[in-house]
């Protein structure tokens, strides 16, 4: 093993291919992205069997690329790090059997990730995150509220009892023509509207659960959109939907953070990026008392950096596989 533990993470487990290699859990020595947004563009969503293909074509040069760029050959890897759940079956499986084939050549172990892990770990990789913590997880495939304790032993609190909030977002702007992907879109709208948003009701707004729901509004929306006469005020539908979103997530956590007694909370995920919802968790942590952390805008959407990273944590609790290793389309984080 060489002075720093060198770790080779790879991600498929959506629409983006990504390779990186890391040092000792944090120092990112390469994090190389391929985007797949203009294929899946056209079709309002990602379509599976195309973003499986995508990937076979482009992993070998995605590895290759983050190798040079870290100044790593194989030979100075200590471990290959995959995810392996949950994803898209079919591209998951392109990255585990890519990360086997380098981890037979190269006889070094295999650490399967689970994804939603490599996001709670993103933090870490730019701030010292104190434990236990509350990590807010939000992207296009889950909606997570999670109890974080030293060690990296989870417990979770919430989740989403059906589309999750990047979903909804999406769903939203295909609703309203603005084209895919419709998080980004969005927001930039919300956050140029200077007239009284529509006022859509926050979800699950009189329950205890910490769970979440944005199916019901995503519905107001739409039904909304339909009663309109003429073309229908964008800015405004944009603006009322992210402002009854953003405060369901962010009221959660503020409940969870207070009863839980937590001192620091994290936001991670694809909508981390989110500027409203940035902008409101810091805000609810200067009300509260307590920090609160974003991780820098290229660790919030999938990339191998959090896997490699998280892998450091997880091979040193004797986690290991072996080329038996295969992938799951879902799995639970605890």
């Amino acid at each position: 093993m060489s002075e720093r533990r060198l770790i080779l993470g790879i991600d498929t487990s959506c629409d983006e291919t990504s390779a990186a290699v890391v040092a000792d859990g944090r120092e990112i020595l390469s994090n190389v992205v391929s985007s797949q947004v203009d294929i899946h563009e056209r079709f309002g969503g990602i379509v599976p069997e195309l973003a499986s293909r995508k990937h076979t074509e482009v992993i070998t040069r995605i590895i290759d690329r983050s190798l040079a760029e870290a100044g790593v050959a194989l030979e100075d890897l200590d471990a290959v790090a995959v995810t392996n759940r949950p994803g898209l079956m079919g591209a998951l499986l392109v990255g585990v059997e890519a990360a086997k084939a380098l981890a037979f050549t190269q006889s070094i172990p295999i650490i399967p990730i689970h994804h939603i892990e490599g996001h709670i770990y993103a933090n870490s990789m730019a701030h010292d995150v104190p434990f236990p913590h509350l990590c807010l997880t939000v992207s296009g495939g889950h909606t997570l509220l999670v109890y974080v304790r030293e060690g990296w032993e989870y417990e979770l609190l919430g989740t989403t009892l059906d589309d999750a909030v990047g979903e909804a977002y999406d769903k939203v702007a295909k609703l309203l023509g603005l084209g895919f992907p419709g998080g980004p879109i969005v927001d930039r709208l919300a956050h140029e509207n200077t007239e009284e948003p529509v006022d859509f009701t926050v979800p699950m707004a009189r329950t205890d659960s910490y769970d979440f729901s944005f199916s019901g509004l995503k519905t107001a929306v739409r039904y909304y959109i339909q009663k309109c006469d003429g073309e229908p005020p964008v800015g405004r539908i944009a603006a009322g939907f992210q402002h009854a979103a953003v405060t369901s997530l962010v009221t959660k956590t503020a409940r969870a953070a207070k009863e839980r007694g937590i001192r620091a909370v994290t936001l991670t995920g694809g909508v981390a990026a989110n500027r409203r919802l940035r902008h409101d968790i810091e805000e609810m942590g200067a009300e509260l008392g307590i920090d609160t952390y974003c991780p820098p805008f290229d660790l919030c959407t999938d990339n191998g950096a959090m896997i490699a990273g998280v892998a450091h944590h997880v091979w040193d609790k004797g986690i290991e596989a072996d080329l038996s290793l295969s992938a799951h389309a879902s799995a639970p984080l605890t």
